[in-house]
């Protein structure tokens, strides 16, 4: 009987340690997969205010939010800076206006800049994400 116990064990482990964990170059992949098959238009700036935020999806893109519209950003490398402490400060050459190429957030330079429907913000906010889990 504690054989067979231990076999049961054993298997349920090795199902659970064969499961693949949706990586960083997937979800990468995923995002870029969405902008070809959307076809999202590129912008070069847009317009910023004091109290807008962001939401990383992966080190390559993140989800900016500012008072009226949401964009998704992709650097032009991975940005490991997002969460790190002190902040390293944006590079912005002018006040009020983010610009594609030339300006950064948290150090890490901008590469793109899409605009997106809310649609489009809920299906990123959930790539990488288990089906049927909630964020």
């Amino acid at each position: 009987m504690k054989i067979k116990t231990t076999l049961l064990v054993l298997a349920t482990l090795a199902a659970c340690a064969a499961q693949e964990e949706v990586t960083t170059q997937d979800t990468e992949q995923a995002v870029r997969d969405f902008i070809a098959v959307r076809q999202l238009a590129e912008t070069d700036q847009i317009r910023t205010a004091n109290d807008d935020s962001w939401k990383e999806i992966d080190k390559k893109f993140v989800l900016y939010e500012t008072r009226k519209d949401v964009f998704l950003m992709e650097f032009t490398r991975r940005c490991n800076e997002l969460n790190e402490i002190p902040v390293v400060p944006d590079a912005r050459h002018s006040g009020n206006t983010v610009r594609a190429r030339f300006d950064t957030l948290r150090g890490c330079r901008i590469a793109k800049i899409f605009p997106l429907t809310e649609g489009e913000v809920a299906e990123l906010s959930n790539i990488g994400a288990s089906p049927g889990s909630r964020n």
